[in-house]
């Protein structure tokens, strides 16, 4: 396709609004992987974070299409998409061990596998906007990576007002899933037929579901931590000097 024909530009601009209307689910993964990172580290993730996933992204719209066409491929994408969800709702752990940078190419590894999930819809339309023409894809994609930073950045800004987004977000994800589970073609024709109504229910109860799961599993994790307090009180007791119940007075 010629860079100068109108033709080119049209499909630049088809792109580039696809992107922006099917990038805000990867924007709302981009700032929970981060949100939990120093403000520093918060930039940097989020950039190389949505660089790599664009760079990720242009790969993965070359072979989408035979991609997809994959029975089963949907369905382990949307268990995996609902594990790194309830994930996102679980505490930082309080050890120390894990570095900065570890924290921060955790939360970089957190998008790219999220991005690679909810993205196997997504490139389909930004592949047909494409008509097989590889510069205007990466020329599309490029454009819409400030989007998705931006985008990321405002939720993590709005994250930190209102934790409640955190959950919306991690629901968001369960949602998502739930909808790459009911279209994979395996079942996507037995479902259509037998069971429309799954299409409503399923992104509901996968949703419904991560917040549960999530929120149960922190509770959980939680919960040591407070039984702990006894346990320290007594070896207090024991140390020398520290005054000891029922003893007997002399």
């Amino acid at each position: 396709m010629n860079p100068v024909s109108p033709e080119f530009w049209i499909g630049l601009m088809q792109i580039i609004g696809i992107n922006i209307i099917l990038s805000g689910d990867n924007a709302v993964v981009i700032a929970l992987a981060a949100h939990s990172l120093p403000p520093a580290q918060r930039r940097q993730a989020v950039l190389w974070g949505s660089a790599a996933a664009i760079v990720m992204r242009i790969v993965l719209t070359v072979v989408a299409v035979s991609l997809l066409s994959l029975p089963y491929l949907k369905i382990v994408g949307s268990v995996l998409l609902l594990w790194i969800g309830i994930q996102l709702l679980l505490p930082e752990s309080e050890d120390g061990h894990m570095s900065a940078s570890g924290n921060m190419l955790a939360a970089i590894r957190t998008i790219l596998i999220a991005d690679l999930v909810m993205s196997l819809d997504n490139v389909l339309g930004v592949a047909a906007a494409a008509k097989g023409s590889l510069l205007l894809l990466v020329i599309g994609l490029a454009i819409s990576i400030p989007l998705i930073i931006f985008g990321s950045t405002v939720i993590l800004r709005l994250m930190d007002r209102f934790p409640i987004i955190i959950t919306l977000g991690a629901a968001l994800l369960g949602y998502v899933a739930g909808e790459m589970l009911i279209t994979d073609p395996a079942i996507a024709a037995w479902v259509s037929a037998q069971g429309p109504f799954l299409h409503t229910a399923v992104p509901i109860a996968g949703a419904l579901a991560v917040v549960a799961m999530g929120k149960w599993l922190a509770s959980r994790a939680a919960s040591p931590t407070a039984k702990e307090h006894p346990a320290d009180l007594a070896t207090a007791e024991e140390q020398p000097g520290a005054p000891r119940k029922n003893q007997a007075s002399v």
